[in-house]
C-alpha cells in the first residue's frame, strides 16, 4: 500500500463581500487546490462560487498552473479576466492557499531531508 498520494490538497478561505449572492449563500469564498507533488502543478481545483460557469472558469484558469511561479502569475490571470465584486476576496483566499502550500511543502522537504 502506498504511504502517500502523488497529490496534495490545499484549502483556504476568505470572507465574501457583503451584499453579494456569495455572502448570502456561503459567507466565505473557499479555494481548494489539488497539487501534484513532483511537478508542483495544480491538477484540479474547486471554488465556492455561486454559478457553475464561474466555478468551471476558475478551474480552467487554475489547472496546469505551476506553484513554482508564485501566486502573482495566477492573480494576474484572474485580474485580467474576472470582473466581479468578489475579486478581492478570491485573491485573499488564493494568497492564503499559496502561503499554506509553501509553508507545508518546505516543512515536508525539511522533514524528508533529516
Amino acid at each position: 500500500m502506498k504511504e502517500e498520494m502523488d497529490t496534495i490538497i490545499v484549502t483556504a478561505y476568505a470572507k465574501a463581500p457583503q451584499n453579494t449572492s456569495m455572502y448570502e449563500v456561503y459567507k466565505h469564498i473557499g479555494v481548494v487546490l489539488e497539487i501534484d507533488r513532483k511537478s508542483r502543478e495544480i491538477v484540479n481545483a474547486e471554488f465556492t462560487l455561486i454559478t457553475n460557469l464561474a466555478r468551471d472558469y476558475f478551474k480552467r484558469l487554475s489547472v496546469g498552473y505551476n506553484m513554482d511561479h508564485g501566486v502573482d502569475g495566477l492573480l494576474k490571470k484572474i485580474e485580467n479576466s474576472y470582473f466581479a465584486p468578489s475579486t478581492n476576496s478570491f485573491n485573499v483566499a488564493l494568497k492564503s492557499a499559496f502561503r499554506r502550500y509553501e509553508e507545508r511543502a518546505l516543512q515536508h522537504l525539511n522533514e524528508k531531508n533529516r
